[in-house]
């Protein structure tokens, strides 16, 4: 019999749910097809940012022999990042606290290498993206998953603080989140960071916080924006331009250290990032994407847009008799099912050429995710469908 390893497997396993939507489900058979109403994941279904191939043309010509050689964390976009990054949060960042990778995923498991050994325990509250459980098997981690807040869907901050015990080595916290389009409040936050610091003192050892932030610059309604890295010191921050540009192909990223951490902290973690990016892979974004940072940093997909779809869907499945949460941020929409067979519910939809990703992909089988990177004919097309099944 072959002999694969077991964390393989058990990431198979974890990624089971996933697998059976993409490649064997009704959704994969015809989500091609011309007509469909595509919902689940967020991809563009419109052409991309005019911006986005012009720096990608521009900085593709090259200026010299080394243009394409090997590329690690070049020090240019480094210092660009650090800089934006740093007014942005509010954060005196350095260059070599921005690790950049090759989108948030890359970014992710540096982080869980960097800083979880094989049998440590991470925490995350569910309904969660689908990938942190996967990979967190990979890295012969011990996924702990706690629910957030029902209804609400706020951090639970007595479930996470019940689930740390001597092997917790690491929380994650996705604001705003996917999929609820919740943004955690600096008060919340404020309250984690301080669970944290009593309980690395009673663990005797640091707790580290991730921080997953691809939807930071998606917010809805001028919302504020606190990140944890403001708060805890021991905090990393994973991010990707893929979701603000709507670019997901296009891999490119960074994983950034606190500047407000302990120095010999900060320094130990610098130190280390370059090999484990190298070991895990050559975990940096490819030279073309590196050079263009500064022509992609001030560019976003349509927030107006995206506003007017969620306005739209949220009146229609509301009077409908749908529960649908409000999102503060991200492009997605979490709504319950407006029946106890969400099955039946799923199925009707696929009858009528909409397809949306169910809540049973993360856990939470009474709710459904809705996409709003769709378009506006799309979301038009769809609506008397919601209706209808409901």
């Amino acid at each position: 019999m072959l002999a694969i390893s077991a964390r393989i497997i058990a990431t198979d396993a974890a990624f089971k749910a996933v697998k059976s939507f993409v490649f064997n489900s009704r959704y994969a058979e015809r989500r091609l097809e011309p007509g469909i109403c595509d919902f689940t994941f967020g991809n563009p279904h419109e052409m991309p940012l005019e911006g986005i191939v012009n720096a990608i043309r521009e900085r593709a010509i090259p200026h010299d022999k080394n243009w394409f050689a090997y590329k690690t964390s070049e020090q240019e976009p480094q210092a660009f990042v650090a800089e934006r990054v740093g007014r942005e949060l509010n954060l005196t960042f350095e260059p070599a606290d921005i690790a950049l990778t090759a989108g948030a995923f890359a970014a992710i498991m540096v982080a869980f290498r960097l800083v979880v050994d094989a049998g440590d325990e991470v925490i995350y509250s569910e309904p969660a993206w689908f990938c942190y459980e996967p990979m967190l098997l990979a890295a012969n981690a011990v996924p702990r998953k706690v629910k957030l807040q029902a209804s609400t869907f706020d951090l639970d901050l007595a479930a996470v603080e019940a689930s740390i015990g001597p092997k917790t080595r690491l929380v994650i916290v996705n604001t705003p989140h996917n999929p609820t389009g919740r943004i955690y409040s600096r008060g919340s936050l404020e309250a984690l960071a301080d669970l944290l610091e009593r309980a690395s003192t009673r663990i005797g050892h640091r707790i580290f916080l991730l921080s997953d932030e691809p939807y930071r610059k998606l917010r809805f309604d001028g919302r504020d924006f606190t990140s944890p890295a403001a708060l805890y010191p021991w905090t990393l921050i994973s991010y990707s331009y893929g979701k603000v540009l709507l670019a997901p192909g296009q891999r490119l990223g960074y994983l950034a250290i606190s500047p407000l951490m302990p120095p010999a902290d900060r320094h130990a973690l610098r130190s280390m990032m370059f090999p484990a990016q190298m070991a895990l892979g050559w975990c940096f974004p490819n030279a073309v994407m590196q050079y263009a940072i500064p022509d992609l940093e001030n560019l976003a997909i349509d927030q107006v847009s995206l506003t007017r779809r969620r306005d739209r869907f949220m009146a229609t499945l509301l009077s409908a008799g749908y529960s649908v949460l409000v999102p503060e941020g991200t492009f997605y929409l979490w709504s319950k099912w407006a029946d106890s067979d969400p099955q039946r519910q799923w199925n009707a939809l696929a009858d009528r050429d909409v397809f949306v990703l169910p809540g049973s992909m993360m856990n939470t089988p009474d709710y459904f995710r809705i996409s709003l990177t769709a378009s506006d004919e799309m979301v038009e097309r769809a609506l008397p469908a919601f209706i209808d099944v409901a």
